[in-house]
């Protein structure tokens, strides 16, 4: 018989009064940022992973900062199905956002036709969209630390944010040949 070792898992268990909403909020939005999988209600899981020590850690303060409570269970599933089981639900949740994120790069892309079209060489939209690709480049590198079990779609996700930088390069070059044909 082969042993393989399973996924550990961190079970957070939030309680965090009604009132007042904007602590409830706090936590829920920390879970979410640190990519936590909801099992149902106030009960979330992570990989128990470094990556996610720093968030586990900040849910647990802004729950008891709103008079709440985190109880943090370690746990690795029952059987080598439930192990599956969340690996699966996990990385589905970060297909998800990289789904999102591959839209929002085709968003970027379909921006800078649309200033090349207008012939909009401006260094003030030119700033704009160099904003617009460093906000790419931190989300995509949030979701890469969370998927830590590697969804299928991150091959594309890097290829589409490559293609980003290569084609603000190409605008940043049209916007310098503008201004200096001035």
């Amino acid at each position: 018989m082969v042993v393989t070792e399973k996924a550990r898992w961190q079970v957070l268990v939030v309680r965090v009064p009604a009132e007042p909403s904007k602590h409830r909020v706090a936590v829920w939005r920390e879970l979410r940022r640190i990519g936590a999988l909801s099992l149902g209600q106030g009960t979330w899981v992570v990989p128990d992973a470094p990556v996610f020590a720093d968030g586990v850690t900040k849910v647990v303060e802004l729950a008891e900062r709103g008079e709440g409570e985190v109880t943090v269970l370690d746990a690795s599933g029952r059987s080598e199905a439930d192990a599956t089981r969340l690996s699966t639900l996990f990385t589905a949740e970060r297909s998800e956002e990289w789904a999102e994120f591959l839209a929002d790069c085709g968003k970027f892309d379909a921006e800078i036709d649309k200033e090349i079209g207008k012939g909009k060489f401006t260094l003030a939209e030119l700033e704009e969209e160099e904003q617009s690709l460093d906000r790419l480049r931190r989300w995509h590198r949030d979701i890469h630390t969370r998927d830590i079990f590697g969804a299928p779609e991150v091959g594309e996700a890097d290829e589409r944010l490559e293609h980003c930088a290569t084609r603000l390069a190409e605008y940043t070059q049209q916007v310098f040949q503008a201004l200096h044909q001035l």
